[in-house]
């Protein structure tokens, strides 16, 4: 009684894995290699000169830092540092505003 029980609890389980659609255990093989690609890019790391990855990082996080400032796309917990300090670099529209005025408008 209880090997007939596995048996049909086997064949429902099956039966649900074959009606979940192609595209999601494409997007499960992708998730499980990028996890795989992952822990291999950490390895790799782990052999690289301390000071240039320092550098890398440094860069990285510059860049992105930068790039917030200059689009406003910051993270909300950001937003009141961003404000300060936001007027000092140039912003995606200060361009645009300051061609679209005429040389007597930007003197006032």
């Amino acid at each position: 009684m209880g090997s007939h029980f596995t048996c049909c609890l086997a064949l429902t389980t099956l039966e649900k894995l074959q009606k979940i659609p192609p595209a999601f255990w494409a997007k499960v093989g992708i998730a499980i290699a990028a996890v795989i690609i992952i822990f291999i890019i950490v390895q790799k790391v782990l052999n690289v000169n301390k000071f240039i990855l320092g550098g890398v990082v440094f860069i990285a996080i510059g860049l992105i830092w930068f790039n917030w400032i200059y689009y406003r796309t910051e993270p909300k917990f950001l937003t009141p540092m961003i404000d300060r300090i936001a007027p000092f670099f140039p912003s995606a529209g200060a361009y645009d505003t300051k061609q679209s005025q005429t040389p007597d408008q930007t003197k006032k």
